[in-house]
Formats: C-alpha cells, sequence, structure tokens
C-alpha cells in the first residue's frame, strides 16, 4: 500500500495523500476512484482501469461509512472507506436528494 497524492482522472483536481493511517484510492472532492483491484483492496491485478463511480454509501459497524463504487468500464461494485477528509457530506445530500 502506498500513501501517496495523484490527479483525478474525473474532476482533474489535485488530490493529497490520506491523512492518517491509510492511503487514498479516490478522490475526496468527486469521491471517484480508479478500477485498479481485482480480488482484494490494494491487489493491483485489474487489468480494467475504468473509472469507478460512487454510487452509494453504506455503512459497516466494523468499518465505518463506506463508498460504494461502481466502474462506469466494467459494472464491477467495490467498497472503499470514507476518508476523514472526504467531501463525504455533500455526495450523501445528492443521493437523499435522488430517492
Amino acid at each position: 500500500m502506498i500513501n501517496d497524492s495523484f490527479l483525478c482522472e474525473n474532476c482533474g483536481k489535485k488530490v493529497s495523500k490520506h491523512p492518517l493511517w491509510s492511503a487514498r484510492n479516490h478522490c475526496l472532492y468527486c469521491l471517484y476512484s480508479k478500477h485498479l483491484d481485482e480480488e482484494y483492496p490494494w491487489d493491483r491485478k485489474s487489468d480494467c482501469f475504468g473509472l469507478m463511480e460512487p454510487i452509494w454509501i453504506d455503512y459497516k459497524k466494523n468499518k465505518g461509512y463506506m463508498l460504494r463504487h461502481r466502474c462506469r468500464k466494467c459494472n464491477k461494485v467495490i467498497l472503499n472507506k470514507v476518508a476523514p477528509d472526504d467531501d463525504f457530506l455533500d455526495f450523501s445530500k445528492k443521493i437523499n436528494r435522488n430517492l
């Protein structure tokens, strides 16, 4: 696992390193990710490389809030833990408006 900054392929903003104990795997602004993992988090074995769109918010009692991402290229769904500086509340408002 490498905690590094990157440019978001969806919104184009520079995304900083994860502020705590983990590594960032999605944009903190638009919450998009990239399909890099195949079997489990951080295996980096996917050959898809599609953009992962945030589609829902789940809550797991042992992990907290999780973003559900769906790949726009192959439709695989993956859960990613919400980072402390994610624009998570704005996304949850958008979801609630669409219900």
